[in-house]
C-alpha cells in the first residue's frame, strides 16, 4: 500500500468511527418505544461494525482477505443505513437521522469504489 493510500485509509477510519459515534448519539436520544430499543440495538452494532472490518482489511494478509473485509464492511453500511431508516426518531431527531442515511449511504459508495479498483 502507497504513502498516499494509507493516509486515505486512516482518514476513512477516522471517518468510519465518527460514523459509529454519531449513531450512539442519536440512538440516545430517541424516544424509548420498545420498537426502537430493539432496532437501536442492530444499528449500534452495523455501524460499529463498518469502521471495525474496514481496520480488518487494512490490516489483511492478503488482497482476497482486504476485498472480503472491505465487502462486509460495505454491507454493514448498507444494514446501518436500513436500521436507521426503520427507527422511530422523534421531530427533533429527523435532520439527523437523514445526515445519518446520508453517511451510511456514502460510506457503501466508497467501499464500492474501493472494490471496483482493488479487483
Amino acid at each position: 500500500m502507497s504513502i498516499t493510500n494509507m493516509s486515505r485509509g486512516y482518514d476513512l477510519e477516522d471517518r468510519t468511527l465518527r460514523f459509529a459515534k454519531e449513531v450512539i448519539a442519536f440512538v440516545g436520544s430517541l424516544p424509548r418505544t420498545m420498537a426502537n430499543v430493539e432496532t437501536s440495538r442492530q444499528l449500534i452494532r452495523a455501524a460499529g461494525s463498518v469502521g471495525a472490518n474496514y481496520i480488518e482489511a487494512n490490516e489483511s494478509l492478503g488482497k482476497k482477505d482486504f476485498c472480503m473485509k472491505v465487502r462486509i464492511s460495505r454491507r454493514e453500511a448498507k444494514e446501518s443505513r436500513y436500521w436507521l431508516q426503520l427507527v422511530e426518531s422523534g421531530e427533533g431527531d429527523r435532520t439527523a437521522q437523514e445526515k445519518l442515511i446520508q453517511e451510511a449511504t456514502e460510506l457503501m459508495k466508497i467501499f464500492g469504489a474501493i472494490l471496483r479498483n482493488s479487483q
